[in-house]
């Protein structure tokens, strides 16, 4: 049976798994197109992506299964922990679906994330780990250029400030094997529920390759 794993969306805020994937419908719709779903909480104020690479691969090697790579989905900011995955530990991902991804490469978006981040208590060392400048701050580009995986980028529909066009245009240079897939609001949003039959349906296809 083809497995997802599920990377919900959130920095250093309150957000989890159920909250992000469960409630909104996300799980249920893909089990039901005959997926297993794994979804778990990410690292809570994680001091880098490393450290959330690794806590998200002792999941899915913790599964039944175990090595057997899987198709990974990020959203948001959980597009960082995911493409951190595929580099740190290339034989647990098959395909990857970059879902909203979230971009600081905007000077002012990232000052306004840094700050908000820095009010919370985080260190300027894990702004610097976190924040990083280039399309993803999860990885520098030419990290991005070297990913060998097939991987579907889902845009935000409508864009903004940190799920902006500019980065998933530029992930569809970068990337290799990438192929865009039909864009919607993020799942948390109160426009997705229209959405959801259509997200499910594309993202449930990609995975199947």
């Amino acid at each position: 049976m083809d497995e997802v794993l599920l990377i919900h969306g959130g920095l250093w805020e309150d957000v989890g798994a159920d909250w992000f994937w469960r409630r909104t419908g996300v799980v249920d719709g893909l089990s039901g197109r005959g997926l297993t779903v794994v979804a778990p909480d990410r690292l809570r104020r994680a001091a880098s992506w490393t450290a959330e690479a690794d806590q998200l691969a002792a999941v899915v090697r913790g599964r039944p299964g175990g090595e057997r790579p899987m198709t990974v989905i990020g959203g948001s900011f959980g597009c960082a922990a995911a493409v951190r995955l595929a580099l740190d530990f290339p034989g647990l991902v098959r395909r990857l679906v970059l879902a909203w991804p979230a971009s600081l490469a905007d000077q002012f978006t990232a000052i306004r994330v840094r700050a908000g981040l820095a009010r919370q208590g985080a260190a300027a060392s894990v702004l610097d780990a976190l924040l990083g400048p280039e399309t993803l701050p999860g990885a520098t580009d030419a990290e991005l250029s070297g990913l060998a995986v097939p991987v579907g980028v889902l845009p935000a529909a409508p864009p903004g400030p940190v799920h902006p066009r500019l980065a998933v245009d530029a992930l569809l240079r970068l990337l290799p094997s990438a192929v865009e897939l039909p864009g919607c609001p993020e799942p948390p949003r109160p426009e997705f529920p229209a959405h959801l039959r259509s997200f499910v349906d594309s993202v449930s296809a990609f995975a199947r390759g």
